[in-house]
């Protein structure tokens, strides 16, 4: 074996795959799947945007040395370009051959314009004449006009025309992007393969049928509105992805808000690293685009099939419960639902909320209730990824108005979600409330909200600690945990976690957080080497790792110590993994699994035996074990304190995936994933699905769920 670990970018192009996978698995309902399809195609985007970016950068700078994992990045660029190829091409097979037919079975026709009857394109030509020309703008390209600027994820038009005077030119026609990408059309008299007309099987499902047809198509049917008195020669449809990555250097920052503002412009005229070309563009055509994007041929992708498939998610806004999940509706926990004093009930116990599976809404209800509470005189909480119409910052900003301390640490630099952050940044120094932001080193990516109360025994401090954001949207989509407590050691710590970042202090201590970049590292392997330390003294080791992300090679080393002295280690891995699980003298010790289903799993989770029973630690927290979030990130792990929710975390969720034989995969020692199924006589068990429908027997937060010899914790 050359290396001891697996690159991050092929692991995650793996991770990618186990989302097209989803979209191939027909035990999913079909709008389903046309959703993990679009998620694949939406992924493929980001990593384009973010990581193949970098790697460019890395080959312009001149940084050709191979990193821990022994590929170069030309080599990376070169792998990543054959299986973008290849997962690209299984995608829009199933596509065209498989979820194109299955979707016709249920009423829901995909057309290509070139199928449709006359009276479909009559229809058609009045839509276009009406709603999409006027948006149009045609942009030629000429000795008189330069190259027009392709901004990222635009579909285009690349048009020839012939002008009977001047001869062949080029102009470019961008699809706009606040027109719908598939565009109704009547099912009527459908053509089949030999010719004639048929009517189309009346659908099971819904009645009537819905077609639609690609915009792009529309758009190319209709050229000659755009470029009257000349010829249309051809038109070919192309696609741009430019590097999308803020990078914001320290000495042109001095006003963060404003650099932020600025980047976010220039993310629009980032390098091109991505061209879709449609297979049958033309040479000359293409070499045109290449040229003037400044782009090389490794930079092109043909392809056969529409670009931008992430826009199928539109099918998915279809009133068609029968082809989707069965809604799953949360609830809070039991003792929440009871009384309308939140902050009684904290001062009564520690409560955990599990995600998506609990309600979100006690979350809302703690910052609402401090910001009408004449008693509370601070709030201060972290803002990351709220989404828009967030009711988290509206409460921040009533309770400003009313008077009360609000400190709101937003993290502008939120990857996406920049514009939103800043919105809400301005409209919360609006109302008086103290607004700082990360700083231009490390991004603040913990998940915490402080509120400080006066009592009549003195003033306590409540906490919001979670592993997700405050965010209403995703918290029905991701799996998370969060705690409430009003422990005074964790109530200090957020203290102490706020003034470090509203204020100057460098490596402040901390009673019970875990909290990177200083400290969390360290804390981590330390705990690891404590595990062998019980083995070696004869006991037993036992890690259980839930995260995100594990391609920090520090930790992935002292994990690999662990396994040779004979630590028990699960690890849990959603996304990337560079640690090579299963080999003879290095981690033969060690299991990865992965689980993608219904729900993004998000959580983290942070399981060490520690000696013996009733002795074990739990850390929940926002951190994955990557270098990025240990080193450049400010994150926090925080211990979970009552016995009950230990238990309630090790026994029953940890057990749960670790048993799941139907969504999960296991990591194979040469990097693939195969899927675990239920031996025989063995019951099909998922996680998932476990947690929806045994959720009203969980509330208790204590019992063991399963077995405890069928996975030894």
């Amino acid at each position: 074996m050359q290396t001891k670990y697996f690159n991050r970018e092929i692991s995650w192009l793996e991770f990618n795959l186990r989302i097209l996978e989803e979209a191939m698995d027909e035990r999913h309902p079909l709008l389903e799947r046309v959703k993990f399809l679009s998620i694949f195609n939406s992924n493929q985007d980001e990593f384009f945007m973010i990581r193949v970016s970098g790697l460019k950068e890395q080959v312009e700078s001149g940084l050709l040395g191979p990193s821990e994992d022994g590929l170069t990045p030309v080599e990376q660029l070169a792998i990543i370009r054959e299986r973008v190829q290849a997962q690209t091409l299984i995608a829009n097979r199933y596509l065209k051959e498989t979820l194109m037919v299955r979707l016709a079975q249920n009423g829901i026709y995909l057309y290509d314009y070139t199928d449709l009857n006359e009276t479909q394109k009559l229809k058609l030509k009045e839509y276009f004449d009406h709603q999409i020309f006027p948006v149009l703008t045609p942009l030629a390209f000429d000795p008189g006009h330069p190259f027009p600027h392709i901004s990222n994820l635009s579909l285009n038009l690349a048009v020839v025309i012939r002008d009977p005077r001047t001869g062949e030119h080029f102009a470019r026609v961008k699809i706009p992007g606040i027109l719908p990408r598939l565009v109704p059309v009547e099912v009527g008299v459908e053509v089949g393969n030999n010719g004639e007309a048929s009517e189309p099987e009346e659908s099971l499902f819904y009645n009537p049928p819905r077609g639609f047809v690609w915009v792009e198509q529309v758009i190319a049917a209709n050229l000659e509105t755009l470029f009257e008195g000349v010829e249309i020669v051809e038109s070919y449809p192309f696609r741009v992805i430019r590097d999308a990555d803020l990078e914001i250097r320290e000495d042109e920052a001095g006003d963060l808000l404003q650099t932020i503002e600025q980047s976010l412009q220039r993310r629009r005229f980032g390098s091109v690293v991505y061209l879709s070309v449609e297979n049958a563009m033309p040479n000359h055509v293409k070499s045109l685009l290449i040229a003037n994007l400044e782009i090389e041929n490794t930079d092109v992708y043909p392809s056969d099939e529409p670009m931008g498939l992430s826009d199928l998610i539109q099918l998915y806004d279809l009133e068609m419960p029968q082809l989707k999940d069965v809604p799953f509706r949360p609830t809070a926990p039991a003792l929440l639902r009871s009384t309308p004093n939140i902050f009684g009930v904290i001062r009564q116990q520690d409560i955990l909320l599990h995600h998506p599976y609990d309600d979100f809404t006690p979350v809302v209800d703690f910052i609402e209730a401090a910001a009408r509470d004449k008693d509370v005189l601070a709030i201060k909480q972290t803002i990351y990824r709220v989404g828009s119409n967030s009711p988290i910052v509206e409460a921040l900003a009533r309770a400003a108005t009313n008077g009360k301390q609000v400190s709101a640490l937003i993290e502008l630099k939120a990857r996406f979600d920049e514009e939103n952050n800043i919105e809400w940044a301005r409209a919360l120094e609006k109302v008086g409330a103290h607004v700082v932001y990360g700083s231009i080193q490390t991004k603040v990516h913990c998940k915490v909200a402080l509120v400080v109360r006066r009592e009549s025994d003195g003033i306590r401090r409540y906490v919001h600690l979670g592993t997700g954001n405050y965010n209403t949207k995703t918290a029905r989509l991701y799996t998370d945990l969060g705690l409430m407590s009003c422990r005074p050691e964790l109530g200090a710590d957020a203290t102490t976690l706020f003034n470090s970042l509203t204020g100057y202090a460098i490596a402040p201590s901390y009673r019970k957080m875990l909290v990177s970049p200083h400290a969390l590292r360290k804390a981590i392997i330390s705990k690891i080497e404590r595990e062998i330390t019980q083995v070696e003294a004869g006991g037993e080791g036992r890690i259980i790792f839930k995260i995100n992300s594990l391609v920090d090679f520090k930790s992935i080393a002292a994990l690999y110590k662990a396994s040779q002295a004979g630590v028990k280690i699960d690890l849990i891995v959603r996304g990337p993994c560079s640690l090579i699980p299963g080999v003879p003298g290095l981690s033969e010790n060690i299991r990865v699994i992965s689980i993608v289903g219904r729900f993004l799993e998000h959580s983290r989770i942070y399981y060490f035996r520690n000696g013996s029973e009733g002795h074990e630690e739990v850390y929940l927290g926002s951190a994955d074990l990557m270098q990025r979030n240990l080193d450049r990130r400010v994150e926090t792990l925080f211990p979970v304190e009552d016995p009950n929710l230990r238990h309630h975390i090790a026994e029953r969720i940890l057990i749960a995936y670790l048993q799941d034989n139907t969504r999960a995969r296991i990591l194979t020692a040469d990097g693939a994933y195969e899927r675990i199924v239920a031996q025989e006589g063995q019951p099909a068990f998922e996680a998932q699905q476990y947690f929806m429908s045994h959720h009203s027997d969980l509330e208790t937060r204590a019992g063991p769920i399963l077995e405890p010899e069928e996975v030894e914790v």
